[in-house]
């Protein structure tokens, strides 16, 4: 009989890890988490210090009752729920509702499924640490505050059915943003003028593109200055002033992130960012690997940093020596700066074992999940080579009183491009005559003018989006592709082929001023920088306190936010207006001098707008 109990949240997992622990060991499933807010209801208890109602989550009755039975049977509980915030709080929950006791309760965690990771966790194992689990407390109940509260204002004021959320409404004003600027976009004329030149002994000709004169770059607006241009050009020699040449160095890119990962495969692969997510997580749990069994091939596929292990240096400083050469390893480290804005709980994404080559895992994998395993590993190994280094020339070229130029590249050592390549690195630019010297005779053979026009800029992909999720500091890793899917499902915007279009005008077009209301004062507040406000609450790991203090200071942005659009729905919401209230004092503590002034400002600026006509009759 098993001695020891081993819970994971996704049963996908429970064969790996019982092959590596052997018969002492059951492994079981919560199959996620067991515990929730009602659905029905807010389920958080405003006036007693936001106390939140969790209920056992319909269904999992039948899972409990079995992770109850095998719990009493074993000397140790291991809760090995996934290594984030809510991971943490799932084992929190798992140990409420299997009644542990806190000596009997066993917190393991791993970033990757392999046989060394799984054993070296259950020699680390630790108790439940109730920072991580009072942020996720303290994150799920802002999401309750906000959708519960302005959701129902959505109802009133557009159509029932719609809703509004933490991250999802400031998405959505993205994008209604960009679909603005696209619609106000006007097109502006300019010109481009090459002039295609013969080299004396020379077969090709070379194409010099129009620069400027002696007092620098001179734009072409249109057809007239063009021909005007091109008039003065009439009869003038062109001769070679000077050659320029030089070298480049293209770094080798970082290892994936969450947020990259989804940014590359939508890219280079066309995959959405919730498939994204769904195969990475299939290729994290565990594939069946021939001669390997079944194994966790990348590691956890939840983080924003593009740390990488020291083990994993050095296995990968081997692998690059021993198939590409020494020549292809880097001089120094290509690690980048930490930045404050991430969390760095967990390293890149990256292979578990690089001797796992794409082609060698090939006939093991389903297709979609060989694209973006290959896409990872080859990532990860370029992160750890050489840059690739480039040759310069720039040529510049007189006529007249104006001047034209040439700038070329090639490439001399291809470094981590031998591995991996984006749609940027091309290996050669404009590739001049050899012969090409100070004292080379040019002749013109023509003078081309093209017209061109200024683009708007482009509609969101959702690789953009997520892009401008993260540059804004708005939602985690693990919140962009819910969110893309949810303000899709929902057909606030809709989707044509990769572009993601914004669909509010036709159909709400007053939603998007709600939106814009709230979105106006939450960037605001979430600027600052103690991780009390709304968008600094996306990084609980800098606040180490209780669920109350956190959620009692949120409510004060919370509470700007509801009065801003003239809903008064929280009696904690009005306490916000008032200096001496429960909930401005805690959230005052909590607050630096200048950031407690920046809120008072706040403050004043919503009373005054109170005496003037409300936000919610203008709508």
């Amino acid at each position: 009989m098993a001695k020891y109990l081993v819970i994971v949240e996704s049963p996908a997992k429970v064969k790996t890890i019982k092959k590596f622990l052997g018969s002492n060991y059951e492994v079981m499933a919560s199959q996620g988490h067991v515990r929730d807010l009602p659905k029905s209801q807010m389920g958080i208890d405003v006036d007693n210090d936001f106390e939140p109602k969790y209920i056992t989550i319909r269904g999992k009755g039948e899972i409990l009752a079995a992770l109850r039975k095998e719990a009493k049977k074993a000397d140790k509980v291991y809760l090995a729920t996934d290594p984030d915030r809510e991971g943490e709080a799932i084992s929190w929950h798992l140990s409420k509702a299997l009644k542990l006791e806190d000596k009997d309760i066993y917190r393991i965690t791993f970033n990757e499924i392999t046989k060394t990771a799984v054993k070296a966790a259950i020699k680390d194992a630790r108790k439940i640490d109730m920072n991580l689990v009072d942020a996720q407390q303290a994150r799920r109940a802002l999401d309750r505050v906000v959708g519960y509260s302005i959701s129902p204002v959505l109802w009133a004021k557009i159509k029932r059915g719609l809703s509004a959320g933490r991250v999802q409404s400031v998405a959505l004003r993205i994008i209604c943003d960009r679909e603005n600027e696209i619609d106000a976009f006007i097109p502006e004329e300019y010109w481009t003028m090459d002039a295609v030149l013969d080299v004396e002994g020379e077969k090709k000709p070379v194409t010099a593109k129009f620069y400027g004169d002696v007092n620098g770059k001179i734009d072409i607006k249109n057809k007239e200055q063009m021909e005007d241009i091109k008039k003065k050009l009439e009869g003038c020699e062109y001769s070679v002033d000077s050659i320029k040449r030089g070298e480049k160095i293209k770094k080798s890119p970082l290892p994936f992130t969450t947020s990259t990962l989804q940014q590359e495969a939508s890219k280079t692969l066309n995959f959405a960012t919730a498939k994204t997510m769904r195969i990475a997580q299939q290729l994290y749990e565990g594939v069946d690997i021939a001669g390997k069994g079944t194994i966790g091939v990348i590691t956890y596929l939840r983080t924003d940093s593009t740390r990488v292990a020291d083990e994993a240096k050095v296995a990968s400083k081997d692998y690059i020596s021993e198939n590409y050469g020494e020549k292809y390893l880097p001089q120094s480290s290509n690690a980048k700066k930490d930045d404050k804005k991430i969390q760095d709980a967990h390293e890149a994404i990256r292979p578990t074992d690089l001797s796992l080559s794409p082609a060698l895992v090939k006939e093991s994998l389903q297709r979609d999940q060989f694209r973006l395993y290959q896409l990872i590993w080859k990532r990860f190994v370029a992160s750890q080579m050489a840059p690739a280094q480039y040759e310069t020339t720039s040529v510049r070229i007189g006529a007249g009183e104006y001047i034209f130029t040439v700038s070329a590249s090639k490439i001399v050592f291809d470094g981590f491009m031998s591995v991996y390549k984006t749609d940027d690195d091309n290996e050669e630019t404009n590739t001049l005559a050899k012969g090409l010297d100070e004292n080379s005779v040019l002749t013109l053979d023509d003078v081309n003018g093209t017209q061109h026009f200024t683009q708007p800029p482009a509609h969101f992909t959702e690789a953009s989006l997520v892009k401008a999720l993260e540059e804004l500091g708005i939602g985690r890793p693990s919140t962009y592709a819910p969110t893309i899917s949810t303000i899709i499902a929902r057909h606030y915007v809709i989707k044509e082929n990769k572009n993601t279009i914004n669909d509010m005008k036709a159909k709400a077009a007053k939603k998007e001023q709600f939106y814009s209301k709230i979105y106006k004062i939450g960037k605001d507040l979430s600027s600052t920088s103690t991780p009390i406000l709304i968008g600094s609450l996306l990084s609980p790991f800098d606040f180490e306190g209780p669920l109350i203090e956190i959620v009692s200071a949120v409510t004060l942005g919370v509470g700007l936010i509801m009065k801003s659009v003239g809903k008064t729905g929280l009696e904690e919401s009005k306490a916000v207006l008032t200096n001496g209230s429960s909930t401005y004092s805690k959230a005052s503590k909590l607050m630096t001098e200048d950031e407690e002034i920046r809120l008072s400002n706040l403050v004043e600026t919503i009373k005054a707008n109170k005496k003037e006509k409300t936000t919610s009759h203008s709508l």
